[in-house]
């Protein structure tokens, strides 16, 4: 029993990539051994060689890692095993106690450092304008395979057992009632959240929403049995 206790526990988790990652990282951008040239003016032939080495550039001198380790590090940040894989996350309570919570996922080949940026107005939004009302306690996690998560050794890691992962999550957190955001990838895990109905569930918000098969455009409102079916990704109901 205490063994699964501890299977169960909510970790905390700080950042800190050693800086010999970090310089060694730098040198095999600077060592990157350049082609020539293209013989065009234009993108007719792909990626510019000049973008590419502005990109390596960016990377090797401009990107400052240390200030977004500390972005991070100045939240709250977890892991947790769920189905056997270590999942990162990051909590931000509000300091409003009827914050609703929400759990947001990130897209692909995104991370959790997209969110940070939604964090402060989300979870104290009378600081921005908005009321107390409109706030959230967030829950961002990494996705499997994506930043501080574990990378599953198995297949089988889809949307729906992401799903169901964060359904778990969430009722470890101690949310008895949670809505879900999710942008790309994580639009999809979403979905699935909201086809797999967790009790605790009272919502979901996609910004990429599935649409109806040719079938169903084309052919006009669709007739007999399949018309009555629940309204799923991919599909039409009428």
């Amino acid at each position: 029993m205490p063994q699964a206790a501890d299977k169960n526990a909510i970790r905390p988790f700080r950042v800190n990539v050693p800086e010999a990652e970090l310089i060694e990282l730098r040198r095999r951008i600077n060592a990157t051994q350049w082609p020539e040239r293209e013989p065009v003016a234009d993108q007719s032939q792909g990626v510019q060689l000049a973008t590419m080495q502005k990109l390596a550039r960016y990377w090797a001198t401009d990107y400052a890692w240390r200030k977004v380790e500390a972005r991070l590090d100045a939240l709250q940040q977890f892991a947790t095993e769920i189905d056997g894989l270590d999942i990162h996350f990051i909590h931000a309570r509000s300091k409003h106690d009827n914050a609703l919570p929400l759990i947001v996922t990130h897209g692909w080949p995104g991370s959790i450092i997209e969110q940070l940026k939604i964090v402060d107005p989300l979870t104290n939004p009378t600081a921005h304008g908005a009321s107390a009302s409109d706030a959230f306690h967030l829950v961002i996690p990494s996705m499997p395979g994506y930043g501080f998560s574990g990378k599953p050794t198995t297949t089988g890691w889809g949307p729906e057992r992401i799903a169901r992962a964060w359904a778990e999550l969430m009722r470890r957190l101690g949310y008895t009632k949670f809505v879900a955001q999710g942008g790309d990838w994580g639009a999809l895990i979403v979905d699935l959240m909201g086809v797999q109905a967790p009790p605790r569930l009272l919502g979901i918000h996609t910004n990429m929403p599935g649409a109806a098969p040719p079938r169903h455009r084309q052919g006009g409102p669709q007739r007999g049995p399949a018309a009555t079916r629940p309204l799923r990704r991919g599909t039409a109901s009428v």
